[in-house]
């Protein structure tokens, strides 16, 4: 049995975003290592452990990550997606702590490369998952989390406008220690019309919504 909404592949013009696969191995690998500086300040780390699932990034490592984000998505708790720019690996959006019964919400996280950051791309691969999420996955609500130094981070929230609903104090442990979060969220009222419609829209000069990691 599938979960809601899972496989899935969703596009806007030259972006895509589509399901992790045994085939990025490579190209993943290279994202992370020749961005490692740019991501680590945003990366999650477990308390007391050696190191996160992210380094050291080898092969195996993914072939890890991606079985674990299988089974995940299997049992219907996560979303793990690749982000594609004119069918380029360029990062990756995943919605993990997806829990259903009276609450139906999930949490977004993102990283992009930083060679083509501040084009677009996360926003619009943010918008598809979220629109897809509110629809099809049948979520009521979704959030975004993201230190408050984070500035690149925050922006692609505010542009799909996403609500600022205040301070998580300790609420994540990122590189190496426990830190303060920033949490955004949008529900299906507040999203009605579609995410990426707004956000284009806003794009166009019109009306519009107000990175984890870029």
């Amino acid at each position: 049995m599938r979960a809601p909404g899972w496989p899935a592949e969703l596009a806007d013009g030259p972006i895509r975003v589509r399901p992790l696969s045994r085939g990025d191995a490579r190209d993943w690998c290279e994202l992370r290592r020749r961005n490692h500086d740019w991501l680590q300040p945003w990366e999650s780390t477990v308390p007391h452990a050696p190191r996160s699932w992210t380094g050291p990034v080898t092969r195996a490592t993914y072939r890890r990550m991606l079985r674990s984000m299988r089974r995940q998505a299997r049992a219907g708790v996560a979303l793990p997606f690749a982000v594609d720019a004119d069918r380029r690996l360029v990062g990756q959006v995943t919605v993990t702590a997806i829990t259903r019964g009276s609450l139906q919400s999930g949490t977004v996280g993102y990283w992009v490369d930083q060679s083509v950051a501040g084009r677009g791309i996360i926003p619009t691969a943010v918008a598809l998952v979220v629109d897809h999420c509110l629809t099809t996955v049948g979520l009521h609500r979704v959030e975004v989390n993201i230190r408050p130094e984070n500035a690149r981070s925050r922006r692609v929230a505010d542009k799909l406008g996403f609500r600022n609903e205040g301070l998580r104090q300790g609420y994540l442990h990122i590189d190496g220690r426990w830190c303060d979060h920033v949490c955004y969220a949008l529900t299906v009222e507040d999203a009605a019309g579609g995410v990426l419609k707004r956000y284009r829209r806003g794009l166009d000069g019109g009306v519009g919504g107000g990175p984890t990691s870029q």
